[in-house]
């Protein structure tokens, strides 16, 4: 017959890899690193979009290899605000290259961008989770900060649904390393979206492991000027006829002296 000690034991085991289940179900629930299929094995480039870039392998604080693509403007880059871009929940940076291509381009923006793949997205290694995607994004700032251009320019942190969430955390803890904020259909914390996307999980919102508190985090922004765009899906947002010209009017108000 087993002791009270074995019990207590092998019940505290059950406790702890319960506990872990649930935590790795809901980041395979969450992080849609292979969606659309494909999005694991092509990455695309920037110079198919004939925008000149060097790509960078970087190693994080907790030793994971993750892929950055550093797009420069070829004329007064030191002049121009670098746009360190976080992507959405599915695919990779290389889809939202189109959106960089404007960036780059566009009369009223003219800017540097600094874009990656999350951990266990693209072709970078490791496993999406909440803790490991704010060490990303802190590393891709870090890169900026050290990069021989870019640390003599503004930064504008720029982030599309997950990428609003990890930017919005990013920025509480750097505000003064920042120069802007721009947010595109982010939501306000897990939490408070499960409700909306999975209606049967609403009464079950506290097991949440993941829960980017987006919320809570803004509230500490006291400085920077941030710019929201929202209007139905990313396709919808980004194919707004003012959508570049909101961008532009931001950066020309608040960033481009």
């Amino acid at each position: 017959m087993e002791s009270y000690k074995e019990s207590f034991t092998k019940y505290f085991k059950y406790l702890i890899n319960g506990i872990a289940f649930v935590g790795s179900f809901q980041c395979n629930l969450l992080y849609l690193a292979n969606y659309p299929e494909g999005s694991r094995d092509y990455v695309p480039k920037p110079s198919e979009h004939c925008l000149p870039f060097k790509e960078e392998i970087l190693t994080t604080s907790d030793n994971v290899k993750i892929r950055l693509y550093a797009i420069q403007q070829e004329n007064n880059a030191s002049k121009r605000p670098t746009i360190l871009y976080f992507h959405g929940n599915a695919g990779n940076m290389g889809h939202c290259l189109p959106v960089a291509e404007r960036l780059y381009n566009h009369t009223r923006c003219k800017c540097n961008i600094v874009m990656l793949s999350y951990r266990g997205y693209g072709f970078s290694e490791g496993s999406p989770s909440e803790k490991g995607l704010k060490i990303d994004a802190q590393t891709a700032l870090d890169y900026i900060k050290e990069h021989e251009v870019f640390q003599h320019t503004k930064v504008v942190v720029y982030g599309q649904s997950l990428g609003g969430a990890v930017s919005i955390d990013l920025v509480s803890k750097n505000e003064d390393k920042v120069s802007g904020l721009i947010v595109e259909n982010t939501f306000l914390s897990i939490p408070k979206l499960v409700p909306h996307v999975i209606p049967p999980l609403r009464h079950f919102t506290f097991f949440c492991t993941q829960k980017w508190e987006s919320e809570k985090a803004i509230q500490n922004l006291k400085r920077i000027p941030i710019l929201f765009l929202l209007d139905g899906t990313h396709v919808d947002t980004v194919a707004q006829p003012d959508y570049f010209d909101s961008i532009g009017r931001f950066l020309s108000k608040n960033i481009i002296s």
